[in-house]
């Protein structure tokens, strides 16, 4: 087993590296997408049916290709079905169904929804919706919204269907928190899009309001034009930029420069077999993820290798306030396209890999370092926990603190000041351990009592809640490991040891018989959960576990690939999978495994 071992470290390393594009970086590749598909093919119709005709009927042959045994969809291939997707799907195939070419598949949705209790002919679906995703417009509107334009169940519905205040996106952004509003700030272009339909074709209208928003539209859409990225997707999300496109179209607003743009843009990112990914890609993202899966093995990536990697992840870094979330230059993005927007757990993890690419000159990238972490520190919330894109706007997931960025932050923070010590002044250093100690306190209050912690993004699709307190657990342990070589003090010592045992702890009552670990105790195993678990474990001793879990997954690669599971969260409960994902925490973990014990610790397995 210890040459197998070897052997497979070998393959796996060589075959990452393989997956670089021409420029040196890694893109990845994110699963295709019913509920993109859907959206996409709608706004076709409506802005060309005619002359996008081969690209919708791409769209829909890939839906009847992927339809689940069970006649609805998931939110990728592999996911189980629900509602709002597969309702999509229906009134994708309901308005694009020239000349009756859906029929079977319209019927098969039909039936799938109806064993959900969701009327497709009745106002009843708006309240279905709307229960489902209790406060958080920022998905539900746009989904009852396209239905409407479809017939499903038809414009009345529009009556029924909560007014968008797209107004308010004149506003400041100071303003949202105070407000409430129950359309996070990140998507605004959905909350004016969205807001200018509705308003457009709701025949009740109050007549204060009627005044102000038929004032505001044109306003609006000068705001949406000029927050448009370069490449015309907003946020590259092929779904919101369909939402937007479509719904300005049946609005009356076809022939503006932000409709074309965007058809340009959702034309240009479909796939050739007719799909589309929910986001062009994760590029700084994987990027990270694959330097971190080979940083103990500096002879993998060359010199020329890692200033290449390290000019590219410079060149990205955002440079201006950005007119999404308002935020200060310094962050980084999950991709290197034009609309993506800097993230609470992108930064922390390009700061981590530039410092581990410039180990033998961290001066060469100091300035951009240092940069990352002002603009993590100003993202921190109250709580001493980091949220995703903006500090402090609300409760809604785009804001609030979560325990895996948190750790991620803390890491990225402590390495920093830990690199360059002797280069910052006195306030700077109490400014990075005040920093720190908060981030420890909030992750220290969020531990449950069973040791678990629970992510934000990444959830499990087989767990009742769709949480995933392993996927949690396993990365926050993993970067308390790490922190832990970062001089603390002594009393943060002590609280870190104490984090880790507990979830170390949690993560071996939560390993299955068969040496996998899943979202949680007895849930499907997956390479992903079971690589990450073993990293954090492998740190702490539990040889017998981890050989365990080694065991499992070479078996899984044997017999199966290295197949990825739906694990990502994204926008409002849509899953996705990554194919890079279970490639770089698999080599991350043997890594960790071979630098801890040596390959022989699995030479009787």
């Amino acid at each position: 087993m210890n040459t197998h071992i070897q052997q497979q470290f070998d393959e796996l390393s060589k075959l990452l590296l393989q997956k670089r594009n021409a420029d040196g970086y890694w893109e990845g590749r994110l699963s295709s997408s019913a509920l993109g598909v859907a959206v996409a093919i709608t706004a076709l119709h409506f802005y060309d049916a005619q002359g996008n005709a081969p690209e919708i009927l791409s769209g829909l042959n890939w839906l009847k290709q992927n339809l689940n045994a069970d006649g609805g969809f998931g939110d990728s291939p592999g996911s189980v079905s629900n509602v709002s997707t597969s309702l999509l799907c229906y009134a994708a195939a309901k308005i694009t169904n020239e000349p009756g070419s859906s029929a079977m598949l319209l019927q098969q949705l039909g039936n799938y929804l109806r064993s959900q209790n969701i009327d497709i002919s009745s106002a009843q679906l708006i309240r279905a919706i709307l229960d489902f995703y209790q406060t958080d417009r920022t998905f539900s509107v746009p989904i009852l919204t396209m239905c409407a334009l479809c017939g499903v169940p038809g414009k009345e519905a529009f009556d029924s269907i909560p007014q968008l205040p797209f107004e308010l996106s004149l506003l400041p952004r100071s303003f949202y928190s105070l407000l409430n509003l129950s359309v996070v700030s990140y998507a605004i272009p959905a909350l004016v899009a969205v807001g200018i339909a509705i308003f457009r074709f709701k025949k009740k209208k109050n007549p204060v309001l009627k005044l102000v928003r038929g004032a505001s539209v044109n306003k609006s859409l000068a705001l949406l034009r000029k927050i448009q990225p370069e490449s015309g997707g907003y946020l590259e999300a092929i779904p919101l930029t369909a939402f937007v496109c479509l719904c300005l179209i049946e609005s009356g607003y076809r022939n503006l420069d932000v409709v074309r743009d965007g058809m340009a843009f959702l034309i240009r990112t479909q796939r050739e077999d007719g799909s589309w990914p929910i986001d062009i890609n994760l590029s700084t993202w994987v990027t990270t993820l694959a330097v971190k899966s080979v940083k103990n093995h500096p002879d993998i990536l060359t010199s020329d290798d890692k200033q290449q990697l390290t000019n590219h992840l410079l060149s990205i870094q955002n440079k201006q306030i950005h007119p999404f979330n308002g935020t200060q230059p310094g962050g980084w993005g999950w991709t290197s396209y034009s609309g993506s927007v800097p993230d609470g757990d992108d930064t922390p993890g390009t700061i981590l890999a530039l410092l581990s690419l410039n180990q033998e000159n961290p001066e060469s990238v100091s300035k951009s370092v240092l940069s990352g972490c002002n603009w993590l520190m100003q993202l921190q919330n109250n709580d001493g926990g980091f949220p995703t894109f903006s500090r402090g706007w609300g409760k809604l997931p785009f804001d609030q603190s979560c325990s895996d960025l948190t750790g991620h932050g803390l890491l990225a923070l402590a390495q920093t000041e830990y690199t360059y010590r002797d280069s910052l002044s006195r306030i700077e250093q109490t400014k990075f351990r005040r920093i720190v100690v908060k981030s420890l306190i909030y992750l220290k209050k969020n531990q449950s009592s069973q040791g678990f912690w629970l992510p934000l993004w990444f959830g499990n699709q087989h767990m009742a809640d769709y949480s995933n307190p392993v996927y949690g657990t396993a990365r926050v342990t993993a970067y308390l490991n790490e922190t832990l070589n970062t001089p603390l003090g002594n009393e943060y010592v002590v609280i870190c040891k104490l984090m880790i045992e507990h979830g170390c702890r949690y993560l071996i009552s939560a390993q299955n018989l068969d040496g996998s670990w899943g979202g949680a105790k007895n849930s499907r195993g997956s390479i992903e959960e079971t690589s990450l678990a073993i990293t954090a474990l492998v740190r702490n001793g539990f040889q017998e576990e981890c050989a365990s879990g080694i065991k499992w997954m070479a078996e899984k690669v044997k017999s199966d690939g290295i197949i990825a599971a739906p694990i990502g969260l994204y926008f409002a409960s849509l899953w996705y999978y990554e194919e890079l994902y279970p490639l770089t925490a698999y080599l991350e973990c043997l890594s960790s495994v071979k630098e801890e014990f040596g390959i022989e610790m699995l030479s009787g397995t």
